[in-house]
């Protein structure tokens, strides 16, 4: 009897074990995915165009069909006391030109100030054969008080496009850019908060 109790307690000691080690795992591996997801997701996007996320591309179509679509531009900022806008609000072409637009962007404010634009593509699905060989985004920008820049964006839209049936009648895709400040930067709001107080602070010290 003592043998067997032995035997039952070992086996139950090596499956608790088993158990504690497939836990543990598990928990790094969900730690592991946390710090991945962000930077997975974003190249997932990217590859597939989920989400409106257009692809980055490093040479122009070699295909041009006699069929034409337009494209419309958005340009917003979050954040920033800048200026930003497309030069054309939209612009017709044919599908699988290589076109080039420009966005231009104005400090506004009276110190140097850093941004870096996001974008997408709508509707969500055309962001597979938004191509662009060249743009902005995800760039680090500065710009200094009154400092006006010039940021071109060369794309051409994909000609399988016309192969998706769900893009049959389709014939404007909008591309939108967002202009938000560094992650290292303060908030405008709170910078002008902290200048008043110094200020404040100052004459108070006169």
């Amino acid at each position: 009897m003592s043998e067997a109790h032995n035997v039952a307690t070992s086996a139950r000691s090596r499956a608790n074990r088993t158990v504690a080690f497939v836990c543990l795992a598990f928990f790094a591996g969900m730690i592991g995915v946390a710090y991945a997801a962000v930077p997975l997701y974003q190249i997932f996007c990217q590859v597939t165009g989920y989400g409106g996320t257009t692809q980055r591309v490093e040479q122009y179509s070699d295909t041009v069909l006699d069929q034409t679509i337009k494209v419309r531009f958005d340009g917003n900022v979050n954040g920033l006391p800048w200026d930003f806008a497309p030069v054309e609000r939209e612009v017709e072409l044919k599908i699988g030109e290589t076109t080039q637009v420009s966005y231009t962007a104005t400090n506004d404010f009276d110190v140097p100030t850093r941004g870096r634009a996001t974008f997408n593509v709508a509707p969500a699905l055309a962001g597979a054969y938004f191509n662009k060989v060249e743009c902005f985004c995800f760039t680090d920008t500065e710009l200094k008080p009154g400092e006006t820049l010039d940021m071109p964006v060369v794309f051409f839209i994909d000609p399988a496009i016309v192969d998706v049936p769900e893009m049959k009648n389709v014939h404007t895709i909008t591309l939108s850019y967002t202009f938000f400040p560094l992650e290292d930067e303060k908030p405008l709001a709170e910078s002008a908060a902290g200048n008043n107080t110094n200020s404040n602070n100052s004459n108070l010290g006169g």
